[in-house]
């Protein structure tokens, strides 16, 4: 089994360095290249460029340009969205029933760990990267990243990391379930993520490992694009809040990412070449929860700080406000960035460390809320007095501001060394987490795409069926999330498939009855992304043209930014009357001196 283990893990990477040296072919074979020196395109420029960009399906497979790099992001984040949320609805109806409604025990522990990783790493990473890449050229008046050529390889790693994550189950019917998913749950804590003899595991940890690398790398590409391709007119005074909250998210990465890669490869040594990293007779089974946590609370941030971002940049659009107080959530931004290597083990308060260590831990845990409060309350003076226009996008920020909060304050709770021994492991966690990542990451997600859809599509969505969109998503959320806290107060513990317990652990009725309603929850949150899939395809298809540079009226309130200021330039541009050549992403339009 190891000999066979060891020759899989050398033919994945040979295939992955064969991707890899591709996808550098690729970049060959056509000669368009945006510039990324910060400087304008000239019309005869932007003409080449144009008339040498290719067509169809090998624009896609070739492209550097950030914007189609952003949209091949997009699509992929939601694609990988679905299939995280047909796991959750399959783990919401096993649990309807105490003794498991659909699934086995193996099953479920696979969809369980699939879910996870597929949210945070294959959702969470690139929706984010999506909207960065998109439009922070844009914000920043730059023409494009600045290594374009790496843009496209951090993105095209990401297919092959997804086709390894979820391996085991494309592999388990072909090879008599030799290969079978992983079943470790997303943290793949040892010394179950060791003793699994499991193909699917190893396939697992590459993919993670790739996908690692791709942040990586757009996280340098950002940090040096904000640096150095700024137009003269941005300065680190007026930079965008959306553009601080990425360079901060970036420096994390490269401080985080690294970590996890350097965990996963001692994981794979210890399970192929008998290491004992961590074993119990080596560097001990909590090593791997302390490397793994020092990556994963900065993680949560990675995810959330962008978000914050987002909320930041488009809530005062539609409270006809400018941001109350830019400087503190700029200074509470990288506050966080900084504090979030300090709690990570707020994780491990139940696993007998020093008590010395867990208070500090816990001291940093509490003092991190405080800039996560500096922005909420931000957010609320910002709309407070406000012209508040209840669109779509708006109505998706008010909904984070609430989730955030809800999010926020049991994560507090959680903080607290002696209530956290009450609930480590318990669903008062999951509905913490939840909170956050969907009612909070989902939902700015959602804000960003339904803000700039009318940019990246040049049409309008339908307004009512994004309004349905967040009103099911909203109901939904805090049903099952809601249920979720309760169940954790009532001692329900997390990650089992069924749950016929005796009455001594937890009331097995008002269990039951919890996660009956997390269920029918789960189900309203479902009914609301079908609105929103149906609303964005056909929108996107045969929605009405937009032809006003400024969709969203928001240089009544002297509101308009530089990405729709281009996108104004763009429709001009388009028009029957103009030369149809585009202009630089950022730069000014080329004046004619003659």
């Amino acid at each position: 089994m190891v000999a066979g283990d060891i020759v899989l893990t050398g033919l994945m990477a040979v295939l992955l360095v064969g991707v890899a040296a591709l996808l550098t072919r690729v970049e060959n074979w056509r000669s368009y290249t945006p510039l990324a020196g910060g400087g304008a395109v000239t019309g005869d420029e932007a003409a080449v460029i144009n008339r040498e960009k290719p067509a169809g399906i090998i624009r896609w497979l070739t492209t550097v340009d950030h914007k189609d790099i952003g949209l091949l992001y997009g699509v992929y984040a939601v694609i990988a969205f679905a299939v995280g949320g047909i796991m959750a609805m399959l783990i919401r109806l096993q649990l309807v029933t105490p003794a498991g409604a659909i699934l086995g025990n193996n099953a479920y522990n696979s969809i369980l760990t699939s879910h996870g990783i597929t949210m945070l790493f294959l959702f969470g990473t690139p929706i984010i990267a999506a909207f960065a890449n998109y439009f922070i050229p844009l914000l920043i008046g730059a023409d494009d990243m600045a290594f374009p050529r790496i843009n496209a390889i951090a993105f095209w790693l990401l297919p092959p990391a997804a086709l390894l994550i979820w391996a085991g189950f494309f592999l388990a019917p072909v090879t008599e379930n030799m290969i079978e998913p992983a079943r470790t749950a997303w943290t793949m804590y040892t010394p179950l993520s060791v003793e699994q003899a499991n193909p699917g595991v190893d396939l697992m940890l590459l993919g993670l490992h790739l996908s690692g690398v791709a942040a990586t790398m757009g996280a340098i590409n950002f940090i040096a694009t904000i640096f150095t391709e700024r137009n003269e007119e941005v300065n680190w005074a007026n930079l965008d809040i959306f553009s601080w909250t990425i360079l901060t998210q970036s420096a994390l990465i490269l401080f985080a990412f690294p970590l996890l890669g350097s965990a996963i490869v001692m994981l794979l040594l210890d399970r192929n070449l008998s290491t004992t990293f961590f074993a119990v007779e080596g560097g001990g089974p909590l090593l791997w929860q302390h490397l793994f946590w020092f990556f994963g609370h900065p993680e949560v941030y990675i995810l959330v700080l962008p978000p914050m971002g987002l909320v930041s940049l488009i809530l005062p659009k539609f409270s006809g406000r400018k941001l109350f107080g830019f400087k503190f959530v700029v200074y509470s931004t990288l506050a966080i960035g900084v504090l979030s290597f300090g709690v990570w083990a707020h994780h491990m308060f139940s696993t007998g460390m020093d008590p010395r260590l867990r208070a500090s831990f816990m001291a940093v845990s509490l003092a991190i809320a405080i800039p996560s409060a500096v922005k909420t309350f931000n957010w609320i003076t910002t709309m407070w007095n406000g012209r508040l226009r209840l669109t779509t996008p708006m109505l998706f920020c008010i909904g984070f501001v609430s989730n955030f909060i809800i999010g926020g304050v049991t994560g507090v709770f959680l903080a607290s060394i002696p209530v956290d021994l009450i609930l480590h492991d318990t669903y008062y966690v999951v509905g913490h987490f939840h909170y956050i990542v969907m009612g909070a990451i989902g939902f700015a997600a959602f804000a960003g795409i339904y803000y700039w859809f009318p940019i990246f599509t040049g049409r309008m969505y339908q307004r009512t069926l994004g309004k349905a969109h967040f009103w099911f998503s909203m109901v939904g959320t805090n049903i099952t999330f809601f249920a979720m806290l309760a169940l954790g107060y009532l001692g329900m513990p997390r990650r089992y498939a069924t749950y016929e317990f005796d009455g001594a652990i937890a009331p097995l009725t008002q269990v039951s009855t919890f996660h009956q309603a997390a269920t029918v929850g789960a189900v309203i949150l479902f009914i609301g992304q079908l609105f929103f899939v149906w609303n964005i395809v056909q929108s996107w298809l045969e929605g009405p043209k937009v032809e006003d540079g400024d969709p969203w009226n928001l240089e009544r309130d002297g509101m308009l930014d530089r990405e729709f200021q281009w996108f104004d330039e763009q429709l001009e541009a388009e028009a029957p009357e103009k030369d149809p050549s585009l202009l630089a992403d950022g730069g000014e339009e080329e004046q004619d001196d003659s």
